[in-house]
């Protein structure tokens, strides 16, 4: 893997881009494409507007996960479980939980408050973009091993979306934000994450995830999780076609999916990434410009553009603009 002198401050700029993203995405997420360009151009909004800049509940629920690990005294299953459990809780009953939230998140936490085992409350049919649009603090906090990271990433997503394509998609996203933030060249992310796909089939972190595979059909837990690992790998094959085309005009969603579901999100905010990654406004700006799950394509996005280039990546006005400043800066100076 080739990779570049890092930044400072790439965590800072990887939460706030996360939320710049949101911001982005909050106004387009339900117009056609055709409505987003009569409004704002070709290339999406390009200005965070508002004071505060409001986002959705993908910034909510991924400061949630950010605060779950910064207070769980070890990255342990026992230790950040009820952590993220209790923190999706009060996410869900916060009166500013009035921003389109997700219906399978709400199912999920309606399950999880009567403290029933978190196998028996997720959503496992489910593999919507809610399992890894909040994932990107995993990705920031430094000094996880392997397994640490990796089995975080998919236990935020599982206690909500327990389908095995909602956990690799997760684990894919969160890894994509360390190697930027390591220093990971762009035009060797896309590979870098194929490669994890082909790498990880037929793992499955049962100290994580415990007996979340057992479903109707299934007969191992490695035949459970390769279903997740082969459909981001075909997502992130797409990526690679699409940018091979090299034809970027138009709506992202054509060429990559909607990003509705996990592994499309996943695709289709690197999409939006890699065609211009040392262009982070226009990123946000691509991302929002899309037809599909918008804010949740261009937070993810905008993660990794900022992990890529810092804060300093971004209008400095927009750091005291947007909503949660507080609690977004509160986790950069804990990671940076």
């Amino acid at each position: 893997m080739q990779r570049r002198v890092a930044s400072v401050q790439n965590a800072a700029g990887s939460l706030y881009g996360l939320a710049y993203g949101d911001a982005f995405g909050k106004p387009t997420e339900f117009m056609d494409y055709e409505a987003i360009v009569a409004r704002y151009g070709p290339g999406g909004p390009v200005v965070l507007t508002g004071t505060p800049a409001l986002v959705t509940d993908d910034t909510q629920m991924a400061l949630a996960v950010g605060e779950s690990l910064l207070a769980a005294p070890e990255i342990t299953p026992a230790a950040l479980e009820p952590l993220l459990r209790q923190a999706f809780l009060d996410w869900a009953i916060s009166p500013d939980n009035n921003r389109a939230p997700g219906m399978t998140c709400l199912r999920a936490c309606g399950a999880l408050s009567d403290g029933r085992p978190w196998q028996q409350a997720t959503q496992v049919e489910s593999k919507g973009c809610g399992a890894n649009m909040r994932v990107t603090p995993v990705g920031l906090m430094p000094g996880l091993s392997d397994d640490q990271r990796a089995g975080a990433a998919q236990l935020q997503a599982a206690l909500t979306h327990g389908h095995p394509t909602g956990l690799a998609a997760s684990e894919l996203t969160a890894y994509a934000c360390n190697w930027l933030v390591g220093g990971l060249a762009p035009k060797e992310l896309l590979e870098a994450l194929r490669d994890r796909c082909r790498r990880q089939r037929g793992v499955y972190r049962g100290e994580w995830l415990g007996e979340l595979w057992r479903q109707p059909g299934v007969s191992s837990p490695e035949e459970f999780i390769a279903v997740g690992w082969d459909e981001c790998l075909a997502a992130l094959d797409r990526v690679a076609a699409a940018l091979a085309r090299g034809a970027f005009a138009g709506d992202p969603c054509l060429a990559t999916g909607a990003g509705w579901i996990a592994e499309e999100a996943l695709a289709t905010a690197l999409y939006c990434y890699l065609i211009s990654p040392d262009e982070p406004v226009a990123v946000l700006g691509r991302g929002a410009a899309s037809s599909g799950d918008s804010d949740s394509i261009a937070c993810l996005a905008g993660a990794f553009a900022g992990a890529a280039l810092g804060i300093d990546a971004w209008p400095a006005p927009w750091r005291r603009q947007i909503e949660y400043t507080d609690r977004l800066a509160r986790l950069a100076e804990a990671w940076d």
